[in-house]
């Protein structure tokens, strides 16, 4: 808290802010100033931010192959007709049809996933420029800085010393922000949306898998039946009658598979655009904030 007394005068203290205060505070800070230099020089969460933003990129790459995979089948069925003569009365289906209203959601899907990655590896190139050998040596020597004006009378308390704190601090924050940011967005992920991911993906290779299959049941029959016997015309009513049965119920399964679809899509859009976009946007807001409050001059808590 700010001492209402205080007053941007040198000297090596004031009583009237109450010492025992400041005295906690330095102690505190001095405290912390060996754990931040090791993990500045060390790297520990430059390791986990690394790991994190890896596995987000395969997760990324994972699901646009599968996205594009979808595209591609949706697109086969658009093509396809289904021909039947059950009993001799010709029946045309077209399965794509039903796949017309989601296959702009797949196309801006896959956008979205693509967008998603790049942002992940705009993330993994961060770290690695924060992580790198000079960046260390900056943060370990903000830290080195900090600590002389604290302990050292004649700095604490002037203009000076208050100049090379806030810098140090901003140092400081600039080492951390870009690992902090790859963690917690991966705590975020790992605790509130892996499942719906998994459950989401899966979702996508089944019916990726549906219309495969509808695709290559799908085939024209053409016969003349002038050259058919009276057996062989009953056995072909039999089958074309046991065909139709079979397409229109994969046909249904493939209605069931196209809302089930566009839910698993909204979700996977919600977990990448979450995850890859919202989480660092706030995080970036919330270190040039700190920022802003270090460079004008302002106290970090009333």
């Amino acid at each position: 808290m700010r001492c209402p007394h205080d007053v941007p005068t040198p000297g090596p203290g004031d009583a009237r802010c109450g010492p025992p205060v400041s005295l906690i505070a330095r102690l505190l800070l001095t405290v912390a100033a060996p754990i931040l230099a090791a993990a500045a020089w060390l790297g520990p969460l430059d390791t986990l931010g690394r790991d994190y933003t890896e596995a987000g990129l395969k997760r990324a790459l994972a699901t646009y192959a599968v996205v594009r995979v979808l595209n591609g089948v949706i697109s086969v069925a658009q093509g396809t007709e289904v021909s039947l003569e059950p009993a001799g009365v010709g029946v045309t289906l077209t399965p794509g049809e039903i796949l017309d209203p989601i296959n702009d959601l797949v196309e801006r899907f896959s956008w979205v996933v693509l967008v998603s990655g790049t942002s992940i590896g705009v993330q993994r190139v961060l770290l690695d420029v924060t992580a790198a050998p000079t960046m260390r040596l900056v943060g370990c020597g903000a830290l080195l800085a900090g600590l002389v004006v604290l302990w050292w009378p004649g700095m604490r308390g002037t203009a000076a010393g208050r100049v090379i704190l806030r810098l140090s601090a901003l140092l400081v924050l600039l080492r951390f922000a870009v690992p902090v940011m790859a963690i917690g967005s991966d705590a975020l992920y790992q605790a509130f949306l892996a499942p719906r991911y998994d459950a989401s993906r899966a979702q996508l290779e089944r019916t990726t898998a549906t219309i495969s299959a509808l695709n290559a049941a799908a085939t024209v029959v053409q016969r003349d039946e002038g050259e058919l016997s009276l057996i062989e015309n009953a056995k072909r009513a039999y089958a074309a009658a046991a065909d139709a049965v079979d397409v229109r119920g994969r046909i249904d399964a493939l209605r069931q598979a196209a809302a089930d679809l566009s839910a698993r899509a909204i979700d996977l859009i919600v977990v990448f655009v979450v995850q890859t976009m919202l989480v660092p946007l706030a995080f970036l807001w919330l270190v040039l904030a700190a920022a802003r409050r270090l460079l004008a001059g302002r106290d970090p808590a009333p």
